[in-house]
């Protein structure tokens, strides 16, 4: 009884919070319900009519572009700035909270921030281009080009949530043992045999850890593409979750959005499941 008191408030929060909208998504979608009519049944067609939407298929590409693209940049930059400042010195610790400091900006907050940044008129990505002489006109960079909007986008992805990253690296290459570290050095390793043969396999489940964190976030971006683009040019940066928000309130299609949720809910399954083999294997 104990241990259920412990767990309970856990538990209660699951179900709350979890289980419950799951259920309650997984009804929506067999139904045919927006704001202002009742639902009515329709079984399936949600997910039958999804498969036919070319449209979903375009957000469903672009989505895994987007994330093909940020993820490496993620994981190799993060971790690369985690080999430099995993040394606990003045210096590294003031450079790791500056990389740090963007991850504590909310996700919003920040794509508001590069939207002023990537501004035509304003912005100061378009002067310092301009001072340089890489470009004789300002740059409309964001909404009518799927590629520089693309680029403007994740540039500010990647100055967010790096250093998010780069932390758990950090943590992971210090709890290497030092008799380790140290054998190696009496042992003649360089620095490149180091990393690839000792620091690299000990911290590979952490490794997997901030890729599966980071596919995760790709594949539910929002925020930064309906502030910064609202999916223009013609939908061309629409991804997999602002197609699910466009159906669900402007269009008022709740079963049909439900069902999308479905869909994007059984493919990050499918990752964390991958994610978990993979782990189970290094550990092995």
């Amino acid at each position: 009884m104990v241990g259920l008191a412990y767990v309970g408030p856990a538990l209660l929060f699951v179900l709350v919070f979890t289980v419950y909208p799951l259920v309650r998504m997984a009804w929506m979608s067999l139904h045919n319900w927006s704001l202002i009519t009742p639902p009515r049944w329709v079984g399936l067609d949600n997910y039958t009519r999804a498969f036919d939407d070319r449209q979903f298929w375009v957000s469903i590409r672009f989505t895994m572009e987007y994330t093909l693209v940020v993820t490496p940049l993620l994981i190799v930059g993060g971790y690369l700035l985690a080999l430099l400042l995993a040394r606990n010195t003045p210096v590294r610790r003031l450079t790791r909270t500056v990389v740090f400091t963007p991850v504590v900006i909310g996700l919003g907050v920040s794509s508001l921030l590069w939207y002023w940044l990537f501004s035509a008129d304003f912005g100061l990505v378009n002067k310092v281009l301009l001072d340089l002489g890489v470009i004789s006109d300002p740059v409309v960079w964001l909404g009518v080009d799927a590629d520089r909007s693309n680029l403007a986008i994740i540039a500010s992805v990647v100055w967010k949530v790096i250093g998010f990253g780069m932390i758990l690296f950090v943590g992971a290459i210090q709890a290497i043992p030092t008799d380790i570290t140290e054998a190696s050095l009496v042992d003649g390793a360089n620095a490149r045999q180091r990393v690839t043969r000792i620091i690299l396999p000990l911290t590979l489940r952490t490794v997997l850890l901030v890729t599966l964190l980071s596919v995760i976030g790709s594949l539910l971006a929002f925020d930064q593409f309906y502030i910064m683009t609202a999916g223009q040019p013609q939908n061309e940066t629409a991804t997999s979750v602002f197609f699910v928000y466009l159906n669900s309130f402007p269009y008022l299609r709740l079963g049909y959005g439900a069902a999308l949720s479905m869909l994007l809910a059984l493919g990050i399954l499918a990752f964390t499941v991958v994610q978990l083999l993979l782990t189970r294997r290094s550990h092995a």
